[in-house]
């Protein structure tokens, strides 16, 4: 945020200032004491085994010029905020900072919300974006009821545009996080079955992801998958301006898609040994055509429609479709852990997936390790590929039956499985049953495993358990993405 004096920041929060009311506050805002920065505001929140409150005395030590808490602290130099509910007041100071942005400065919000591949396409939208303008985005996931205000609060007086993430764990979240960033432009990429769980159905999934594109204004934009039936349905849901992408298989009339103002698909595809996908983006806007190259540099045909709803989306913010395609050739994987490529030294490959896991994401990856492998035994015929799999989290009582579909998908693909973690069992049972090859083994066991030849091929992929100390995590067979390092580190010759 721009720096702002600490009675606005009271103003803003609807709390209780206690001390000088002219002290600026910013540009930061942080929750994590570790991340206090000169000038920051502190927001004490309360969590599972600590309260927030108890690291007030080392946000002012690292620099912290005031405090947002629910009650005041003792001993404390600078300026505290007093609030009934943390939380509610660090939303209240997001919501304030944007809704003057667009007001004084012409900010163009604009959010997005889907089952999976979320995070992919708010790293392209953001380096979209940036040829346009100072643009805000969130870091990795950051998709909750404190991410996105946290990056919200991040904008200032240059910033041009504001890219929220929104996650959902239950009906309401996303129309709540709409209330922080209103959204001018949102996007739905796929309902899939990911909080299945929690949801217990796609089509109610569908029903909360939808609450986005009923936020939009008139004459805001709604960007839908023209591909997925469950969000071709939401364009029903909305009285804003239709836009639609498709990567090539769309379950609506394209009379429909040509009655929108805004359309693009993916034309052409084409992928290197490594699957990384080219294609033509063909489309047209406001009745003008256009078609331009675009080579991506991430892995996996699923990249392919996050790119489209990232370009569908820049192009509603207005950017030029040359620039959009140049910019989407040039973009780079930004969030860890998700489809990371790495060639090791001897020949083999190693792709890092294991930010986080559903069923969609895990089949997506699966598939793309396959087509990949058959396109590197061109060059290496006996080049084999290999699948980790860990845990898939929050999926409720299908959990045991998605397990053993993605070991037989994984053998289907003709990709050998090594299962770790509490459905370890299932995943092997699946592939098994599938005439695959899979075995269960610990965490600690899995490098020993691994004798890796030119041409191979190895997927890492598992939901993480955030929030679970080191021991837990391998207990459970999560943490993957550590064990994916290892392997690159041992391979170059650095330490594990």
């Amino acid at each position: 945020m721009r720096t702002i004096p600490a009675s606005e920041a009271a103003r803003l929060c609807g709390g209780t200032l206690r001390g000088p009311v002219e002290t600026l506050v910013g540009p930061d805002v942080v929750t994590d004491s570790r991340r206090t920065t000169p000038g920051a505001l502190f927001v004490a929140l309360p969590g599972e085994h600590a309260d927030g409150r108890d690291f007030v005395p080392a946000a002012v030590a690292a620099g912290a010029t005031a405090v947002l808490v629910t009650s005041p602290v003792a001993d404390v130099a600078v300026p505290q905020i007093v609030v009934p509910e943390a939380r509610e007041a660090l939303s209240a100071l997001a919501r304030g900072l944007v809704r003057e942005a667009v007001a004084d400065h012409g900010l163009i919000t604009l959010a997005l919300t889907g089952s999976s591949g979320k995070t992919t396409t708010k790293d392209f939208l953001a380096q979209v974006l940036s040829e346009a303008g100072p643009t805000v985005a969130p870091a990795g996931s950051f998709n909750n009821e404190v991410g996105v205000p946290l990056t919200a609060c991040e904008i200032d007086a240059a910033t041009r545009f504001l890219i929220a993430e929104m996650g959902a764990r239950g009906p309401g979240d996303v129309a709540w996080l709409c209330g922080i960033v209103p959204p001018r432009i949102g996007a739905v990429i796929n309902v899939g079955t990911a909080h299945l769980g929690e949801f217990g159905s796609r089509e109610a999934i569908a029903a909360a992801k939808g609450e986005l594109v009923e936020a939009l204004p008139p004459d805001g934009v709604a960007v839908l998958n023209a591909d997925d039936p469950l969000v071709a349905g939401m364009a029903d849901r909305t009285g804003a301006r239709l836009a639609w992408f498709s990567a090539g298989a769309p379950v609506i009339e394209g009379a429909r898609i040509e009655a929108a103002s805004l359309s693009v698909r993916a034309e052409d595809q084409q992928a290197d040994d490594l699957e990384r996908y080219g294609f033509r983006l063909v489309g047209r806007r406001e009745g003008m055509r256009f078609d331009e190259a675009v080579q991506l540099r991430l892995v996996g045909a699923h990249a392919v429609p996050d790119a489209l709803a990232a370009a569908a989306m820049a192009l509603a913010a207005g950017l030029a479709p040359a620039v959009v395609a140049r910019a989407l050739s040039a973009a780079e994987e930004r969030s860890p852990w998700r489809m990371a490529l790495h060639e090791l030294p001897g020949g083999a490959v190693l792709v890092n997936d294991a930010y986080n896991a559903n069923p969609d994401s895990m089949r997506a990856a699966l598939d793309t390790i396959g087509t990949m492998i058959a396109r590197r035994r061109l060059a290496h015929p006996n080049a084999a590929a290999t699948a980790v799999l860990g845990d898939m989290l929050e999926l409720g009582d299908e959990s045991a039956a998605l397990h053993r579909a993605i070991g037989g998908h994984a053998a289907e693909r003709g990709i050998g499985v090594i299962a770790v973690g509490s459905y370890a069992a299932e995943t092997v049972a699946g592939a098994l049953a599938a005439g695959g090859q899979a075995v269960q083994a610990p965490l600690g066991e899995v490098r020993e495993r691994l004798a890796l030849a030119p041409g191979d091929v190895v997927l890492v992929k598992a939901s993480r358990g955030l929030g679970l100390p080191a021991d837990e995590l391998d207990r459970r067979g999560l943490g993957l993405e550590r064990l994916a390092q290892a392997i690159v580190d041992e391979r170059e010759g650095r330490a594990s």
